[in-house]
């Protein structure tokens, strides 16, 4: 099976699959008597961590979740694996077919650049004038007090208050488009091509909440942008203004103690929601959270960063990544695990206090894994020559983690567009091209980038460990090998009986799986009823 092929099956992009699917439907995994779900998102957490850690600590909280869980070793996260979809895949059903994004940091054919993008090279902002087509900026950049020169944030809150996203977001740094002949900000959630469980859980008059890493996760809110009635975002590419040691330029991802610092803020703010209060500890609630969560960056830390940063102070001799093709955890990964599932073990702690340990359900998974695991695979490449390839223009736009996604100057796609594929294919060995997706495979994937706004011109699926860097990073993620696709998944509650599922399985079915544990209709979701997405089963 070729690796096209294998990609399209494993995504549950074909419609065939999902018919089959739908007809050998197996038991649900959970039952309906939940009355809140608490989904963690362990980011780069691969589903062989999981194994390799439970093995190794029997008594730690992982190993407790998994005694009363079910275990899917074979789960896969969207292809993409990049963070923004891999979440959206967690709470719509959707894979970036009927979701529409497939990077944080993308692209649209239809909209502006933000007015701050050219006030901060000195320009006179056209408006929506000229030619459309612009890099979609979803993370920091979104920010109120980010710095186009230094690509950084002042501090954690982003110029805001934490708890009230829309006083950390500009407008003015989100790209825009035409409305009634205005030209308008698109705000993170209008990018949302199909419902979230947010949405669906709020009007049933329930209450919704999220912590994640950018104020850009907004858009979990969805199309509608009311799912979220709180969204705890504390910017983690911000500058580290907590840890010993951080120096001028350090955010929280350059070292292995910032990201646990940053990390527990969003811990804190978890404890808060199950004590039946606000993320911030300030006001009281009805109770904890219908749906409530948030993600880890600090595995991904531990798999990417090379060596301590400044603020490791105390544990300056940590380095980062593997030491085999087992994903045996090197010193810091370790470390960075640990805290996790500590964390983990503050969240089952708090919940049995609060007397809510039986009527939640837990959810640990992760938007993306990592790739390499074994050190020894990587390869560091340069994307430049992407930014070559005829037809690129000056609206064209490339990403490059650890596979290409090339985006054409809309004005030049289609005259250009055999060129631009042949010089792709002439530059494959320098590039490490394993298979390059063009319009014809990619309409199959995902929809026609003639006629679809989003979808890549090209994706350059790269040779196993290569990654884009020009620096020591160990790893990335994007890509659409297993190990950036294979991620933990696991589900758990006092009346679950342990099990391994080994089945091929699909992180989109979080979102059905939610809304079935709280008695909702699972069909509410737009991606159920396009894609076919199923509830898990055991």
């Amino acid at each position: 099976m070729n690796l096209f092929r294998k990609t399209l099956l494993a995504s549950a992009a074909c419609a065939a699959l999902a018919a089959a699917a739908q007809a050998d439907a197996a038991t649900p995994a959970t039952s309906s008597g939940y009355k809140h779900v608490l989904l963690i998102s362990v980011d780069g957490m691969h589903a062989v961590d999981l194994a390799n850690w439970i093995q190794a600590h029997p008594t730690g909280n992982f190993a407790a979740l998994a005694g009363t869980g079910i275990v899917y070793p074979n789960a896969f996260t969207t292809a993409p694996s990049d963070s923004y979809p891999g979440m959206l895949a967690q709470v719509t059903g959707a894979t970036p077919k009927t979701g529409g994004l497939f990077y944080d940091d993308s692209y649209d054919r239809r909209e502006y650049p933000s007015v701050n993008s050219y006030l901060s090279q000195g320009k006179t902002d056209p408006g929506c004038t000229g030619g459309a087509g612009t890099e979609v900026t979803n993370f920091e950049e979104l920010d109120k007090t980010y710095d186009f020169a230094t690509a950084l944030v002042t501090d954690y809150t982003a110029g805001g208050t934490l708890g009230k996203v829309y006083t950390q977001l500009d407008p003015n740094n989100m790209q825009r488009h035409l409305v009634g002949g205005k030209c308008v900000p698109v705000y993170p959630h209008q990018y949302v091509r199909t419902n979230t469980i947010f949405e669906i859980i709020k009007a049933a008059g329930l209450y919704t909440a999220w912590s994640d890493k950018h104020p850009a996760y907004e858009d979990l809110s969805g199309p509608s942008g009311k799912g979220l009635d709180e969204l705890f975002a504390p910017e983690i590419n911000a500058q580290d203004t907590i840890d010993q040691g951080a120096a001028t330029g350090d955010d929280y991802t350059t070292s292995y103690t910032g990201v646990r610092t940053y990390d527990s803020l969003k811990v804190q703010a978890v404890l808060n929601w199950i004590d039946g209060l606000n993320s911030t500890g300030t006001a009281k609630l009805a109770g904890a959270p219908a749906i409530f969560g948030m993600n880890f960056q600090a595995v991904s830390v531990g798999q990417k960063l090379a060596r301590a940063g400044d603020a490791d102070v105390q544990t300056p001799t940590l380095t980062g990544g593997y030491l085999d093709s087992n994903a045996t955890p090197g010193t810091a990964l370790t470390v960075q695990l640990q805290f996790v599932d500590d964390a983990l073990g503050r969240f089952r702690q708090e919940l049995t206090r609060q007397g809510l340990d039986k009527s939640t359900l837990v959810i640990v998974s992760a938007k993306h894994g990592q790739s390499p695991i074994d050190l020894k695979d990587r390869v560091a490449i340069s994307d430049a020559p992407f930014q070559a390839v005829p037809g690129y223009g000056s609206h064209g736009f490339e990403i490059c983690d650890d596979e290409g996604l090339v985006w054409l100057d809309p004005s030049l796609q289609k005259a250009n567009y055999s060129a631009a594929k042949s010089y792709l294919l002439a530059h494959s060995a320098q590039l490490h091209i394993a298979e390059l997706l063009d319009r014809t495979s990619l309409t199959a994937l995902y929809g026609d980038p003639f006629k679809n706004s989003r979808v890549p011109d090209f994706i350059a699926v790269t040779d196993h460990g290569v990654i884009c860097t020009g620096g020591s990073k160990l790893a990335e993620h994007g890509g659409f090998s297993d190990d950036d696709r294979n991620v933990a998944l696991l589900l758990s509650a006092p009346d679950i009986k342990p099990q391994i599922v080994e089945a091929l399985t699909n992180t989109t079915q979080i979102a059905p799986t939610i809304l079935a544990a709280l008695g909702l209709d699972p069909n509410k979701l737009e991606a159920v009823r396009a894609e076919g997405t199923q509830v898990l089963s055991r």
